[in-house]
């Protein structure tokens, strides 16, 4: 895996070069040094360029495809579902969430469907009445999320399957962003017994 994050990080950077570059032989001051990146996580992701505002997003999400599924894992050796959605939200947008499903989705404001925005949480009841599965938007009805038969992988919300068990969308209240390090610590702690 850290061939993988090397080698994104690397395109991520000539990306970068190469546009600048553009950038200054053209000095057009209208060009965006990031259209490269957008564009190359558009075509890995499946998403249209114009969902790709978020690179840092498409970045993580890059980096992590392929992780194996490992109940409780939190590293590159093995990840599940909401320890993944815990750390994108936690790298990506310096935010802290729940360490399960269910309780990340009783942080969330619900969204619609069809009012999804890169970024927010996708929540499923997968053969049960409570939420067991969790996922992050990235855009074009695409999520990304770890699948216990497949690990880090990318799906599409109008997959039968998916489209069967989807039960809601949501996003973090703005005033809710981060939560404090007792709450976090009293979570843990919870858990633990």
């Amino acid at each position: 895996m850290k061939t993988k994050e090397f080698i994104a990080s690397m395109l991520f950077i000539g990306l970068c070069l190469v546009s600048q570059a553009q950038t200054n032989r053209n000095s057009k001051p209208e060009s965006d040094p990031d259209n490269l990146a957008k564009e190359y996580f558009s075509q890995i992701m499946g998403v249209a360029v114009s969902a790709t505002t978020n690179t840092k997003l498409y970045q993580f999400v890059y980096e992590w495809l392929g992780t194996p599924y490992r109940l409780g894992g939190d590293s590159k050796r093995g990840i599940d579902c909401s320890k993944f959605s815990y750390e994108l939200y936690d790298k990506v947008f310096n935010t802290s969430l729940g360490y399960n499903s269910r309780n990340q989705y009783s942080q969330v404001k619900t969204v619609e469907k069809n009012e999804l925005k890169a970024g927010d949480l996708v929540f499923f009841k997968i053969r049960s009445k409570s939420i067991t599965h969790v996922g992050v938007y990235i855009g074009d009805n695409k999520f990304a999320h770890a699948s216990s038969s497949k690990g880090v992988m990318i799906s599409n919300l109008d997959e039968p399957y998916w489209r069967r068990y989807y039960y809601n969308g949501g996003r973090l209240p703005e005033d809710n962003r981060s939560l404090t390090a007792e709450i976090l610590k009293a979570e843990k702690d919870n858990k633990l017994n």
